[in-house]
């Protein structure tokens, strides 16, 4: 059963921790360490809201192999300019003929014709169908001229040069018409189409052996603390390895854009600022920057961002990844995630990959199972959780520990909104689990 309440009021305790050096639950630290909190908690709708209304379609267009282009967007329309098929051909194995020399063929019944030739797909149309004449034809094979119909082999019977046929055609009977499946100057695909194996052919069939496609986003990928170290190198002491960015790089490619691993940077307003500003002098769509987005006095990107650009929201109402900064600089959106892995990857998911699809022109992509939910769970009112679950046996089972804990994550199948409004969901309710 879900149990509702009326949305609470925002409390200062919620994002300024409880004491001297308390650790907020996505890496921000309590009020005794004289930082300025969240000015405003945003609510998810508005969030989203902000984040689709900034992430505009790139306008670049790029022009790709037409056996790369699935999973890619049409930037242009697409005109035959060629009747397909190109020419009348036999849409079965059996032999062309005049129709009006098989009327009232049958079983009984049979019309001879003489075998003027053979015709297999792609032979040149060197044979003619005169009267009282029949050719042999295999199915995509060009329609001999004075041919209007063809009997499926079937219905035929061949002996010494001469065919016997026990059905009769109409005219253009098993007959392809030329321009029956594409005609010359018709738009057969328009722009912002997204490619797939069956328009990929389409492509082909028209002879086209490239397509101009909207280009991918850019996106450059940052981390950001001096507790970090990259994989494949020695942990120094009080150090994590680097996972964000790539868990971040992996949700961009995912979701249809490029993305670029930059150097790790320190936690210097200096290192921030130069790492904001050589992502829009190198013309990134948009950068992620994971960690310093919460309000610790080391958190530096929202004052950074603040005099270089400007901040659409800092802290939303959801849990994990509260401390989620979003703005832009410019034409360079501006991603301030959470350093927490567990809460990177929530604000990845939620926010991240649906901007980086909208960049690209490709449509929403969301897809859902209904689970039981394995074990009742509590939740906040006030805020929505994400709550991450693996799938087993029709069973949704929570799997979230702490936003800083890996199992969170490798643990996961996708994860469970809990509205803001419920605080209790019982075991066994059925529930919708977003899929990663």
């Amino acid at each position: 059963m879900l149990i509702q309440a009326k949305r609470g009021r925002w409390d200062a305790s919620d994002v300024t921790g409880s004491g001297r050096g308390a650790k907020g639950e996505d890496g921000g630290f309590g009020e005794a360490m004289n930082i300025t909190p969240f000015r405003k908690l945003v609510a998810l709708p508005e969030a989203l809201e902000l984040v689709r209304l900034n992430s505009a379609q790139v306008g670049r267009t790029e022009e790709v192999a037409a056996a790369a282009a699935a999973g890619r967007v049409l930037a242009v329309d697409v005109v035959s300019q060629m009747d397909v098929p190109a020419f009348d051909r036999s849409a079965m194995d059996g032999y062309a003929v005049r129709s009006d020399e098989v009327v009232g063929a049958g079983e009984l019944s049979p019309v001879a014709l003489r075998v003027a030739g053979e015709l297999f797909a792609g032979d040149a149309a060197a044979v003619r169908v005169e009267k009282g004449t029949a050719c042999r034809v295999a199915t995509g094979a060009v329609l001999p001229g004075g041919a209007d119909a063809v009997v499926m082999a079937e219905y035929a019977s061949e002996e010494g040069g001469v065919v016997s046929l026990r059905r009769a055609e109409p005219k253009w009977g098993n007959v392809s018409r030329r321009g029956s499946d594409i005609k010359a100057k018709t738009r057969v695909l328009s722009a912002g189409t997204l490619l797939d194996p069956a328009k990929v052919g389409v492509l082909a069939s028209l002879g086209q052996s490239s397509v101009k496609v909207i280009s991918r986003p850019r996106l450059a990928i940052v981390s950001s603390g001096n507790e970090i170290a990259e994989p494949g190198t020695p942990l120094g002491p009080a150090q994590v390895y680097n996972s964000n960015s790539y868990t971040l790089s992996s949700l961009v490619g995912q979701s249809g854009g490029e993305s670029s691993i930059l150097p790790r940077i320190e936690d210097t307003k200096e290192a921030v600022r130069e790492a904001l500003l050589k992502a829009r002098a190198d013309g990134f769509d948009a950068v992620a920057i994971s960690g310093g987005s919460s309000v610790g006095e080391r958190d530096l990107l929202a004052g950074v961002l603040s005099e270089l650009g400007e901040i659409l929201f800092h802290g939303v109402q959801i849990k994990p990844g509260k401390p989620f900064l979003f703005g832009r600089i410019g034409p360079l959106r501006v991603f301030g995630v959470p350093g927490y892995p567990a809460a990177c990857l929530m604000v990845g998911q939620v926010f991240l990959a649906p901007s980086v699809r909208r960049m690209a022109g490709l449509p929403p992509a969301r897809r859902t199972v209904k689970a039981r939910l394995s074990r009742r769970i509590a939740s906040r009112l006030g805020r929505v959780q994400f709550l991450t679950v693996k799938l087993a046996d029709g069973e949704a089972e929570p799997v979230f520990k702490e936003s800083g804990a890996i199992t969170s994550l490798a643990a996961a199948d996708g994860y469970i909104v809990v509205p803001d409004n419920v605080e209790l969901i019982e075991k066994s309710e059925i529930v919708e689990v977003v899929l990663f």
